[in-house]
């Protein structure tokens, strides 16, 4: 016994009408008067007198009746539970962040698509670089937002945008009077660099290497707030995305030189799983972050202005 043939029972009688029960479910008046009446063969018994204008139920249909419009209603309960909860489930966003993004980034980002979202839930979790990956390959994370992005066999990756890397000194080094610096000129200058085995050092040895510039490290640290501190304290000069000194830039406590050679920044993207589509909800993300992606340096201005902490703020 199907639930549409319930359906068209009830609806026939709530009706009073076979024909505005067919009707409603889409078929013809003929075919809904066979539903009814294949459904008083299988019981054996007439639910319907037909001989009255308008019909009437038996007692027996009216017994019926009750019992199917309890089973016909708790099914369309049911479907609306089930697609609720399969809307919650894809307004869902799980996303896995670098700190650097993540702090640095999305606190302004996230209020705007929330407003422009508000079904939309979206789970930050800050982690490092290869536990972003590895999050978006098992599924913990639908989203991952990374530097330097590059797709693997289960990985693919979307653009964002690049960051120009700037050096950064305290403001009574002898290089911050000038107003822009070469990779050369940092023969022989202590360094505070990242960590070795950080895509971010590879990419920087390597343009060092090509203007001839042989530094000294004289420490190394896995995040930029580190560095930070570290350039703070004096232990030497750094090269970091530019719009992740905007603070201290702006408060005095560091000052950035810009690059004359202009060719070293840090390119960040989105990682995704190959074999799965990306959500709505993923989709609309991407689109506003990207959206923001011709001006690099907008979040500078808001590290400055204060409205997102700029703590631990790692690669």
């Amino acid at each position: 016994m199907h639930l549409r043939s319930l359906k068209i029972f009830c609806d026939t009688v709530r009706l009073r009408s076979f024909s505005k029960a067919a009707e409603e479910n889409g078929v013809s008046q003929s075919s809904a008067s066979q539903v009814v009446h294949q459904l008083e063969e299988r019981l054996g018994v007439q639910m319907i007198d037909r001989s009255k204008r308008p019909f009437v139920l038996t007692p027996e249909g009216e017994h019926f009746y009750d019992g199917c419009r309890a089973i016909v209603r708790r099914y369309a309960d049911l479907v609306r539970e089930v697609t609720s909860l399969h809307e919650a489930v894809s307004a869902r966003l799980r996303v896995a962040s670098i700190y650097s993004i993540g702090l640095a980034h999305m606190s302004q980002y996230l209020r705007e698509f929330l407003e422009a979202n508000p079904r939309a839930d979206v789970r930050m979790e800050y982690l490092h670089p290869d536990r972003v990956y590895e999050s978006v390959e098992s599924d913990e994370a639908d989203l991952g937002l990374v530097s330097y992005p590059e797709p693997t066999r289960m990985i693919d990756t979307t653009a964002w945008r690049d960051e120009p890397m700037v050096l950064v000194c305290r403001p009574d080094h002898p290089l911050a009077a000038l107003p822009a610096i070469s990779l050369e000129m940092l023969d022989g200058k202590s360094l505070v660099a990242f960590q070795s085995g950080l895509r971010i050092r590879e990419e920087i040895d390597h343009a060092l290497d090509e203007a001839g510039a042989q530094v000294r490290v004289a420490l190394e640290f896995d995040n930029i707030e580190t560095i930070k501190r570290a350039v703070e304290a004096g232990d030497g000069v750094a090269l970091l995305p530019e719009p992740t000194v905007g603070r201290e830039v702006a408060t005095g406590d560091l000052t950035k030189l810009p690059l004359t050679d202009g060719a070293l920044v840090r390119p960040l993207g989105f990682i995704h799983r190959r074999d799965r589509p990306l959500s709505d909800t993923a989709r609309r993300l991407i689109q506003l972050l990207q959206s923001h992606a011709a001006d690099p340096l907008a979040d500078c201005d808001r590290a400055a202005s204060g409205r997102f902490s700029a703590a631990d703020l790692k690669h």
